[in-house]
């Protein structure tokens, strides 16, 4: 004698052709944000509380289109990319930037870089135990 519960249905569902990937606003939106952020603090570092000159605005504004160009990149690569290989991507990314934005503090190359190195490498374990758990 069947009870009041509820019998599993089995149809068939359709195939459907994969949906195409909207074109998100968040994809351009956060390297340009990353982007203002990297190119106003390079600027103020250099600038140390002196007057505004050209030279300051342009590195600034290189340095924050650079970065926002490198992030837009990687954002559009990291799909077809290994956990691993994604993972050192945005190590290095960080590396970069972190190494560069301490340089900028007049310190030498040799501890920008091993700061860089130092910071890359966390964010590439962490970035990879990231990516490692959520795929």
């Amino acid at each position: 004698m069947a009870t009041h519960a509820t019998m599993p249905r089995h149809t068939r569902s359709r195939d459907r052709a994969p949906a195409r990937p909207h074109h998100r606003s968040i994809g351009w939106a956060l390297p340009l944000v990353l982007g203002v952020i990297v190119g106003f603090w390079a600027f103020f570092i250099r600038r140390d509380g002196g007057e505004t000159t050209a030279g300051l605005i342009w590195l600034g504004v290189v340095s924050g289109v650079a970065f926002a160009v490198l992030c837009f990149a990687l954002g559009r690569v990291q799909g077809r990319l290994p956990v691993e290989v994604r993972a050192a991507a945005y190590g290095a990314v960080t590396a970069i930037v972190i190494g560069y934005l301490f340089s900028l503090h007049h310190h030498s190359v040799l501890s920008s870089t091993v700061l860089g190195l130092g910071v890359g490498a966390g964010v590439t374990a962490y970035a990879y135990y990231l990516f490692y758990t959520r795929t």
